[in-house]
């Protein structure tokens, strides 16, 4: 029998890793086969060597887990324990060391699972970057914390955020207001990144300098984009054609970044998905990523993770006997 123990600066953060009721610890005394003891400063870890190791890793990524967000989730828990027993637990270690930016509420972004970190470094490294993958994995908010990177280090001079206006299955009608109230419904997401990002008032002053542009994807239909930094969000409601009219709108030292999720189309029947038929053409050409997110990067409430998995497995095509 080993046994290990782990000090920790801040007694906060043995408290987060526990959970309610201990609840997370005996999701990792359970996994593990070991026995964890708090002891003020300290965590004492018991069992065979190679689960104590083990352990071990998962807690070290909930104490990251713990700074970064405030609270650690059975969400964090269950995505710690998979990694490392599928033998990535050195990659936990390395989340949470670079910061994509500071929100407007002095909170550090960073990536919060390997897929994401795997996300961040396809944006980086390419021209255009399609983030694919279930709802709740950050590709949209981590695409404008990209953006507002680049903008803030003048490696562009504009941010253009659009997406197709496409009703989620049920009909709005017409709504009140003039154009602009009519079109903020289906952008409100991409305001609600940019505010965090940036703040309410220091999203206006960019807005009011035309640093920022929203706008629905049908704006975009002749006209090119020079230095600028643009984001297609819930690409898979586009068509072929809107999806080739925005990719050939990219100018000179502009980067795109196009997120969907392939098991949330609302096109109507017998409409071919725009995103599913990009994919199918430009994988493989030099300066273009298809990064795939999986559910186990999803990093909102643990149910969700459970939600996504569950509609997977009913929605696969059934396997010949």
């Amino acid at each position: 029998m080993a046994e290990s123990v782990l000090y920790f600066e801040n007694v906060d953060r043995i408290a987060d890793i526990f959970g309610s009721r201990d609840s997370n610890a005996q999701i990792i005394e359970r996994e593990f086969s070991v026995v964890l003891v708090n002891r003020d400063i300290e965590i004492k870890i018991t069992g065979s060597e190679d689960d104590c190791r083990m352990a071990e890793k998962v807690i070290r990524y909930l104490e990251k887990v713990s700074e970064l967000s405030g609270t650690v989730t059975e969400q964090n828990v269950n995505y710690a324990v998979a990694m490392v027993r599928e033998g990535s637990g050195d990659q936990l270690e390395k989340l949470g060391d670079d910061i994509v930016c500071i929100s407007s509420k002095g909170r550090p972004v960073k990536a919060k699972t390997v897929g994401q970190k795997g996300y961040i470094k396809a944006i980086e490294d390419n021209v255009v970057t399609f983030g694919v993958g279930p709802a709740g994995t950050g590709k949209t908010f981590l695409a404008v914390a990209m953006a507002t990177v680049a903008l803030r280090n003048r490696q562009v001079s504009k941010i253009v955020i659009t997406r197709p206006a496409v009703e989620a299955g049920e009909r709005l009608g017409f709504l009140p207001g003039d154009l602009q109230s009519k079109i903020d419904p289906y952008l409100r997401p991409l305001y609600d990144a940019l505010y965090e990002l940036m703040g309410y008032e220091g999203f206006q002053r960019q807005l009011e300098k035309g640093a920022i542009e929203v706008a629905p994807l049908a704006y975009m239909r002749g006209r090119t984009l020079d230095d600028s930094f643009i984001i297609l969000d819930e690409a898979q409601n586009t068509t072929p054609e809107q999806m080739k009219m925005f990719l050939t709108r990219l100018g000179f030292n502009s980067k795109a970044v196009v997120t969907g999720d392939l098991s949330q189309i609302d096109l109507p029947s017998g409409v071919s998905c725009g995103l599913k038929h990009a994919i199918g053409v430009v994988e493989g050409i030099e300066g273009i990523c298809v990064y795939r997110l999986k559910s186990k990067d999803v990093v909102r409430n643990g149910i969700v993770t459970k939600i996504v998995e569950a509609y997977d497995r009913r929605e696969s095509p059934q396997r010949p006997k």
